[in-house]
């Protein structure tokens, strides 16, 4: 029986009960199997192994200390509060930390992190600066009425929000030593697959910066702020964003962004995370970053959640792609580069370009 089916056996008991009340400002995470998880889309395999990502003899580094050099950034305009050695930046609704201490200082921090929030890492790969969680259901949403409160532990398994969320972190070094943390969030939901209400599939929802800011805000307090000044620090400042919209340039797609380099590539960043491309290399000093990248398939139908954790479905080949940021002036252009970083004008790439540009909007 599929879980929109099991809750609306419960639907008439459900009744009997207290009138429901969601715990909305609340976040308590259960993940949803220990086991090898999901993978929506298919591209969020394990990375090859490069020799670039190996570890240096002599020491421990993360990913974004092998970058070379980087640009300081000076995000003029940002949104920016600071307490302690932890500050928050903010561009419209997307936010990440700076932290100034050594990238290699906050790994096992940020890891334990999740774990204390009821999260299983599927991917824990510091060479590369990349965690990211297995999908898991926020429980605090679950309605707790009379029937909920005095047989939830008995019938837990059958109450469902029919939602899934996971977790993007990325660290990045900055030139300074300081290191920025981004967290960013995908969602799924379960919806009908016919009309006769008598199956269910999995589909993507819209990425939550509020969830991805809360996050933040537990992560800092993580890292040593009070409570009340974490929240303040998130609170802090007024967002600005900067219009981006979808050119075409020499007969190629791109996305034009009325911000410097900085603030771009940080937001580039942000939007490849939360919009499920695999990061395998990032160059900021080249303003590159490295991406696979799966093309969807109208004609194939996807599988329920639950029949998806336990199979194995053949994974289509990902296509390799550049993510060029290029600046001049205060004027950033974002572009799709092939393999061998030629231009692409693609059918892909316009579709790329498109993802990339509405979530910078």
């Amino acid at each position: 029986m599929n879980t929109i089916a099991k809750l609306g056996v419960l639907a008439a008991c459900l009744a009997l009960g207290a009138c429901s009340v969601l715990q909305g400002d609340k976040v308590d995470y259960k993940s949803a199997q220990k086991a090898p998880s999901l993978d929506v889309p298919p591209d969020l395999t394990q990375l090859m192994r490069d020799p670039r990502y190996q570890l240096p003899a002599g020491g421990t580094v993360s990913a974004s200390a092998m970058q070379g050099t980087q640009r300081t950034p000076t995000d003029a305009g940002t949104a920016l509060a600071k307490a302690g050695d932890v500050r928050i930046e903010r561009a419209g609704t997307q936010r990440w930390l700076v932290i100034d201490r050594p990238a290699d200082q906050l790994w096992g921090p940020v890891r334990d992190f999740w774990n204390e929030n009821g999260f299983v890492l599927t991917q824990d790969q510091q060479q590369l600066g990349i965690m990211e969680t297995d999908w898991a259901e926020n429980r605090a949403k679950l309605p707790q009425d009379f029937l909920r409160r005095t047989l939830g532990r008995v019938l837990d398994s059958v109450y469902s929000t029919g939602e899934r969320d996971r977790f993007r972190t990325r660290l990045e070094r900055t030139a300074s030593g300081a290191t920025e943390i981004y967290i960013s969030h995908r969602g799924m939901q379960e919806v009908y697959s016919t009309a006769t209400k008598d199956s269910t599939v999995w589909q993507p929802r819209p990425a939550d910066p509020e969830l991805e800011a809360e996050f933040l805000r537990r992560l800092m307090v993580k890292l040593g702020l009070p409570q009340a000044q974490a929240a303040a620090a998130e609170a802090a400042g007024a967002p600005r964003t900067a219009s981006a919209r979808v050119e075409t340039v020499g007969g190629q797609p791109v996305v034009q962004v009325a911000e410097g380099f900085d603030r771009a590539w940080r937001r580039v960043g942000l939007a490849l995370d939360r919009t499920g491309f695999t990061v395998e290399d990032r160059d900021r000093s080249q303003g590159t970053y490295f991406v696979r990248y799966v093309p969807p398939n109208p004609d194939k139908k996807e599988p329920g959640f639950f029949a998806r954790l336990f199979t194995r479905e053949r994974v289509e080949q990902p296509l390799k792609f550049r993510i060029a940021v290029r600046t001049q002036g205060d004027l950033t252009t974002v572009s799709v580069l092939n393999e061998q970083g030629a231009p692409e004008s693609s059918a892909n790439a316009q579709r790329i370009v498109r993802v990339i540009a509405d979530d910078l909007k």
